[in-house]
C-alpha cells in the first residue's frame, strides 16, 4: 500500500474516533430513556397517527351495529326493559344471523318481560351475553351457560386510550374468553374453521391457521405495560364508515334490508353518550354525535372481530412487532448511519436536507411497514439519528475548524521560515562565513559585514511587515525578499521568471563566475495547480538557484528551462559546475520531493558527466478540470 494511502487512511480513522465515541453515548442515552418508557408516549402517538392516516377501507358488511341511540332511550327508557330486548332478538333471528353478541349488561332483571328473555336466550344457541370479569366484576345473565358468555373488559393505556384487545384471561372462575373472540368463533365455525389452543397453554391460539401474535410487557413501543391475558394489537378498520349501523327504532320499524342481517355477525350495544359507554382512542376518526376521541364500546367489540374475521377470510394483517433484539438493533443502526452521515456531510445546508430526506425516507418506511402489519420503532429512530447527524456535525465541523487554524498556523510557520531560510539566514551565512575566514583585511571586513547586516535587516523588516497583512493577501502571494512580493494569482510562467530574476540578482559568490544563462519559461497549463502548489514551484526554484550560487565553484553555464513536453511539465536547473557529493538529505530536498508526490510527480537531483548538475521537478500535464 502506498504511503500517501495510509497516511490518508490513518487521517479518516481518527477523524471518525472524534465523532463515534460521542455517537455511541448519545445512543446509550437515547436507549436509555427509551428502556426507562419516556418514550411511549411518542411512540404511542406514532402508532396512533399512522393507523389514522392508513388508506381508506372499505365497510365490513359481515358485521351490523344495532345501536341504542338517545331517541331509543326516550322511546323504551333505560335500561332497556328485558320485553324489548327479547322483542328485538327475535325479530333479528328471524333473518338468521349467525350470530348476536348483546353488549347490554343482564346480570339482573330489567322488568317487564324478564322470563321472555330468558326464554329467548335458551331457544337460540348463537346469542352471546356479556360479563365483566376484571378488576370490578359484573355477572353475566344467570340464565346462560358459559359457552354463550363473553367479557367485553378491555385494557387502556397510560394515556387513557385503547391499543389493545383483550380476547383471554385468568378469573377466580377459570380461564375466560372475550366477547369478540365468541362471536368469531361462531362466525367461522360456519366457514369450516376452528379457534385452536395449545392444550394447557391458553398463550397460543390460533384462529385457522393464523397464529394471533400476542403482545407482551415490552412489545412494539411499550415498555413494562401490563400484557396480563392474552392480548393483541388492535387493527382498527381504517375510514370514516367502518361498520353498517342501525338503531333499535330502525329494527322495530322495519327500516332495513333483510340481506343486512342475513348471515352476519349483530352486535347490540349502546351508541347514546348518555350511557356513558365510551372508549378513548385516537386511531380512528370519531363515532357520530360522541365526544371528540371517542367511540362507543360496542364499535370497538366490532372492530376486534373484525380483525379476526378479516384476518383468515381476507388476509388482513393482523398487527405484530419485532422481537426486543431487532428493534434495537434498528435503532442502533440508524444511530451509526447518523455517525456516518455526519462525517460525510460537509455543507450544514446539505445536512439538514439530508436528515429531512432521510427522516422523510424512515417515516415512509415505517409507515409502509404499519400497514403491512408491522409497527416498528421510529420514534427513537428518528431522535438518535437526528441527534446524531446534527450534533455530531457540529463537533466535525468544530475539529475541522480547529484542525484546519493548526494547520494554518503551521503552513504560516512554515512559509516564515522559508522566507526566513532563502533570505536572511543565506545573508546570516554569509556574515558567518566572512567573519569565519577573515580573508579581507579588517578595514574592508568590517564595512562588508555592516553592510551585509543592513541588508539582514532590511529583510527582517519586509518580513515582518509581510506577516502583517491580512491572512487571505498572504496566501495569495510571496515575498521574495528587499520588499518583493509575487501575485500568485499571474501566469506560473511569470511568477517563475520573477523568482529567477530576482535571486540571480543575489550577491552569491558563484554567481559571479557565470558566463552563459539560458532560460526558457513558456506558458503552461496551470488548471490543476493550487496556490500553495505555485508557491511550492516558486521555493523550488529560489533554492535550487541559491544552491547554485553558494555551492556550484567554478559554474559558468545556468540553464532554467519550465516547459511541456510529451504529457509532462519540467522545471529543470542545469550547471556546469564541479558535482559536489553529499549523502545528507537537507530540508529543501525533502520539502521538494513532497511537492512532487502532491503534483503526482517525479523530482531528481543528479550529476552530470563529464560535470554539473541537473535539479528537476516534472509533473503531469492536467487533462480534466477534477484532476
Amino acid at each position: 500500500m502506498q504511503p500517501g494511502i495510509w497516511r490518508r487512511i490513518k487521517e479518516e480513522i481518527s477523524i471518525w474516533r472524534v465523532g463515534t465515541l460521542p455517537g455511541i453515548v448519545v445512543l446509550c442515552l437515547v436507549i436509555i430513556v427509551r428502556l426507562t418508557g419516556a418514550m411511549q408516549s411518542l411512540e404511542w402517538l406514532v402508532f396512533d397517527s399512522f393507523l389514522r392516516l392508513r388508506p381508506v377501507e372499505s365497510v365490513d358488511e359481515r358485521i351490523v351495529i344495532v345501536g341504542i341511540n338517545e331517541d331509543d332511550i326516550h322511546n323504551f327508557g333505560y335500561p332497556i326493559p328485558d320485553q324489548e330486548m327479547a322483542s328485538l332478538l327475535k325479530k333479528l333471528q328471524a333473518y338468521a344471523p349467525r350470530a348476536i353478541g348483546v353488549d347490554i349488561v343482564r346480570d339482573i332483571p330489567v322488568e317487564p318481560g324478564s322470563a321472555e328473555l330468558v326464554n329467548t336466550f335458551k331457544q337460540h344457541k348463537n346469542l352471546i351475553g356479556i360479563e365483566k370479569a376484571l378488576p370490578v366484576t359484573i355477572d353475566p345473565p344467570p340464565y346462560l351457560p358459559d359457552a354463550q358468555i363473553g367479557f367485553v373488559d378491555q385494557i387502556p393505556d397510560a394515556d387513557g386510550k385503547l391499543r389493545r384487545s383483550l380476547l383471554g384471561t385468568i378469573t377466580p372462575k377459570g380461564y375466560k374468553f372475550a366477547l369478540s373472540l365468541k362471536l368469531a368463533e361462531i362466525y367461522l365455525a360456519n366457514e369450516g374453521i376452528q379457534l385452536k389452543h395449545r392444550v394447557g397453554d391458553r398463550n397460543l391460539i390460533w384462529v385457522g391457521n393464523i397464529q394471533l401474535p400476542r403482545v407482551y410487557s415490552n412489545s412494539g413501543g411499550y415498555v413494562r405495560t401490563d400484557a396480563g391475558g392474552f392480548q393483541v394489537l388492535l387493527n382498527f378498520r381504517s375510514g370514516p364508515e367502518r361498520f353498517r349501523t342501525v338503531t333499535l327504532g330502525d329494527i322495530k320499524a322495519g327500516k332495513f334490508q333483510p340481506e343486512w342481517i342475513r348471515d352476519r355477525i349483530i352486535i347490540i350495544g349502546m351508541t347514546a353518550p348518555s350511557a356513558k359507554d365510551l372508549t378513548t382512542t385516537s386511531a380512528i376518526p370519531s363515532a357520530k354525535f360522541a365526544p371528540p376521541g371517542q367511540v362507543y364500546g360496542v364499535e370497538i367489540h366490532a372492530h376486534a372481530v373484525s380483525q379476526l374475521i378479516s384476518a383468515v377470510l381476507n388476509s388482513r394483517p393482523l398487527l405484530k412487532t419485532w422481537q426486543d433484539e431487532w428493534e434495537y438493533l434498528w435503532i442502533i443502526a440508524w444511530g451509526f448511519l447518523g455517525i456516518a452521515h455526519a462525517r460525510l456531510t460537509k455543507l450544514p445546508l446539505l445536512n439538514l436536507v439530508t436528515i429531512g430526506f432521510a427522516s422523510f425516507i424512515l417515516v415512509l418506511v415505517a409507515y409502509i411497514f404499519l400497514i403491512l402489519g408491522w409497527w416498528i420503532p421510529l420514534a427513537p429512530t428518528i431522535i438518535i439519528y437526528t441527534l446524531n447527524s446534527l450534533g455530531l456535525t457540529a463537533l466535525y465541523q468544530y475539529e475541522q475548524t480547529l484542525k484546519a487554524e493548526i494547520n494554518a498556523h503551521y503552513t504560516m510557520i512554515e512559509r516564515t521560515f522559508e522566507t526566513i531560510h532563502n533570505g536572511p539566514l543565506q545573508t546570516l551565512a554569509k556574515v558567518l562565513k566572512l567573519l569565519k575566514e577573515q580573508n579581507l583585511p579588517t578595514d574592508k571586513l568590517l564595512p562588508e559585514i555592516e553592510k551585509e547586516l543592513e541588508k539582514l535587516n532590511y529583510d527582517l523588516r519586509g518580513i515582518y511587515e509581510f506577516l502583517q497583512r491580512e491572512p487571505v493577501n498572504q496566501d495569495k502571494s510571496l515575498y521574495l525578499g528587499q520588499g518583493l512580493v509575487i501575485n500568485l494569482h499571474d501566469p506560473i510562467h511569470q511568477i517563475l521568471y520573477q523568482v529567477y530574476s530576482y535571486t540571480l540578482e543575489r550577491d552569491f559568490p558563484c554567481f559571479k563566475t557565470i558566463k552563459v544563462k539560458i532560460r526558457t519559461f513558456e506558458p503552461i497549463e496551470e488548471k490543476g495547480l493550487s496556490i500553495e502548489q505555485k508557491r511550492g514551484l516558486c521555493r523550488f526554484l529560489e533554492e535550487a538557484l541559491c544552491n547554485v550560487g553558494k555551492h556550484a565553484a567554478g559554474v559558468t553555464r545556468l540553464e532554467v528551462n519550465c516547459s511541456a513536453s510529451e504529457g509532462w511539465h519540467t522545471l529543470s536547473i542545469i550547471d556546469d559546475a564541479l558535482a559536489i557529493s553529499s549523502y545528507k538529505e537537507g530540508r529543501g530536498t525533502q520539502q521538494f520531493r513532497n511537492l512532487a508526490r502532491q503534483l503526482k510527480g517525479k523530482f531528481r537531483r543528479v550529476s552530470l558527466s563529464p560535470r554539473g548538475t541537473l535539479c528537476e521537478l516534472s509533473w503531469p500535464v492536467s487533462k480534466f478540470w477534477f484532476y
